[in-house]
């Protein structure tokens, strides 16, 4: 599984670290011990960036789904 981030340009550079944190699971206490600030600042930054909007994207593999498999033809290419 993978986690994409989708309009981080719009986002400041703590903004996104706060947010990719936020995705991970963290907690915003966590996040605030981890980036040396305090936990209103995470609110904050959260705040602002969900108001110039960012998108979260899990992409999953097929495979993992099971819904997609492998030829033996495909694997031969």
């Amino acid at each position: 599984m993978q986690i994409e981030i989708r309009g981080l340009e719009k986002l400041s550079f703590r903004e996104r670290q706060v947010v990719a944190l936020k995705e991970m699971g963290r907690k915003n206490e966590e996040i605030a011990r981890i980036l040396n600030i305090s936990s209103s600042t995470v609110a904050t930054l959260l705040n602002r960036a969900r108001g110039k909007g960012y998108e979260v994207v899990i992409v999953i593999p097929g495979q993992a789904l099971g819904i997609y498999e492998v030829d033996d033809e495909d694997q031969a290419d």
